[in-house]
């Protein structure tokens, strides 16, 4: 999937693609065409960074069906020839899944497109998904025979369909289909879901990787097996020392810590630190400085993981590098630090916007201690990262850091955030939003009422509008 184009924040469009509240609330006084124009695109254009994390799904529906949207775009870009060619899920997840909770919205015109897409579109499996939840036995009943016709009736075909069936997300279309009245139909059924079951115990009876009494070389030598063919196995190699490794052991474990191959450097630098041993920040110091690439990478990566004083000590003192040591150490200090390292926090925070930008990765922890330290001259910084960023995730983080830190936050980001499109963040804004706003007293009423809204939120929501709750 080609990296998404955002719009800047100021626009409908883009956020509409961030999946901000105000989006929401700008499209919903934008001339209509527009407001519609901007929504298609972001259905048909998959906007998210990581598609299987984000939510999007639900917030688009909710405004197709306050605008009162048609579907003409959805289908033209589900029926198109593209989705022969492109066949990644990525391409018409999105449209999927919106159309998903327009029916369970009640949508019928959402409903037929699903089931003709189920029958003849490249990503049925999503569309199938999406039925299974909310479609009628009939309904489903009546996508047996175009699905199973994808799946020529030989040995080939029938080993693709017992995958189909093994690793379908939902079940209920094939347990319908295995007592379909038709035999043709319920046998073939039948057959695939016990051949994947069968696979399933076969895969069980042939575990791979280290065995009772292998060694610690062995364990290193499976490390290294694992990056010559593309995979990293340091972790669970780590664990495996765990059971392999004895006191006697540990000289071994320093010496491919300190020199070893990358395969046993990385695996020892990972049981190193995860034991909490005395040498390991040293030996982690080094790695950075003179290992390679990969074992720099493990050696941050085994160093955020520590808990002990030491690494925290260590963090106040590497924090100001300006390497890739640098950032982790001032990641574990927004996680394990204690008020005094406030400036060491906001300095790293600050850096990495100027740095990387309103994206970058190493926000997300910064953020969240900011929140956790109280850090409250952080709000312009925590403000900036709530508008410009792309993730919805970080933006979610960012109102969590600012109910923290930002006396303005209840009448100022929570009232947008009740439309956001995380429901972890219409969850603290339901538990912050100003109610003197009229806006936000409606908003409250109508999750309440929504069935498609998420427990939490609704829970959020009744201890406002409840009758144990303040008067609203």
């Amino acid at each position: 999937m080609f990296e998404p184009v955002i719009a800047p924040s100021g626009t409908l469009l883009g956020l509409l693609q961030r999946g901000r509240g105000d989006g929401t609330l700008h499209a919903l006084t934008a001339p209509r065409a527009e407001a519609l124009a901007a929504l298609n695109h972001c259905v048909l254009n998959d906007p998210r960074r990581d598609w299987q994390v984000e939510n999007r799904s639900l917030y688009y529906a909710r405004l197709y069906l306050d605008l009162h949207g048609e579907l003409d775009d959805i289908e033209a870009h589900l029926f198109s020839a593209e989705d022969i060619l492109d066949t990644e899920d990525c391409r018409t997840g999105l449209a999927l899944a919106v159309l998903g909770h327009l029916a369970s919205y009640g949508r019928r015109d959402a409903l037929a497109l699903l089931r003709r897409y189920a029958a003849s579109g490249s990503n049925w499996a999503w569309a199938l998904d999406e039925l299974a939840l909310r479609d009628d036995d009939a309904g489903l009943r009546a996508l047996a025979a175009p699905v199973l016709a994808r799946f020529p009736a030989d040995a080939e075909g029938e080993a693709e369909l017992a995958l189909a069936v093994r690793d379908a997300f939902e079940p209920r279309p094939w347990r319908l289909w295995a007592d379909d009245p038709r035999e043709s139909i319920a046998a073939r059924v039948r057959a695939a879901r016990e051949t994947g079951s069968f696979d399933r115990w076969q895969r069980q009876l042939r575990p791979q990787g280290p065995r009772p009494g292998w060694s610690v070389q062995s364990v290193f030598d499976w490390a290294q097996q694992g990056i010559e063919r593309g995979a990293m196995l340091h972790v669970p190699a780590a664990r495996c020392l765990v059971a392999v490794a004895g006191p006697e052991d540990r000289p071994e474990i320093i010496e491919a810590a300190r020199s070893g191959g990358d395969g046993a450097r990385c695996t020892a630098l990972r049981y190193l630190a995860d034991s909490n041993d005395p040498d390991a920040l040293d030996l982690i110091e080094a790695a950075v400085a003179d290992g390679s690439a990969l074992a720099g990478d493990a050696a941050v990566d085994a160093f955020e993981r520590m808990r002990g004083v030491a690494a925290v000590d260590r963090a106040r003192g590497w924090a100001r590098r300006p390497d890739a040591l640098g950032s982790a150490a001032g990641r574990v200090l927004a996680c394990r630090g204690g008020t005094q390292d406030r400036d060491l926090v906001l300095a790293a925070l600050r850096e990495a916007v100027r740095g990387e930008g309103p994206d970058a990765t190493t926000l997300w922890t910064l953020v969240d201690g900011t929140g956790r330290l109280g850090i409250a001259c952080a709000a312009p910084v925590l403000r900036h990262i709530y508008r410009e960023t792309a993730s919805s995730h970080l933006r979610g983080r960012a109102a969590h850091a600012l109910a923290a830190t930002d006396p303005s936050f209840p009448a100022g980001f929570a009232v947008e955030c009740l439309w956001d499109c995380e429901e972890s963040t219409r969850e603290l804004a339901a538990r912050h939003a100003e109610t003197g706003d009229v806006r936000v007293v409606e908003r409250l009423r109508r999750l309440a009422a929504d069935p498609a809204e998420e427990a939490e939120v609704q829970t959020a929501v009744r201890s406002r509008i409840g009758p144990d709750a303040p008067t609203v």
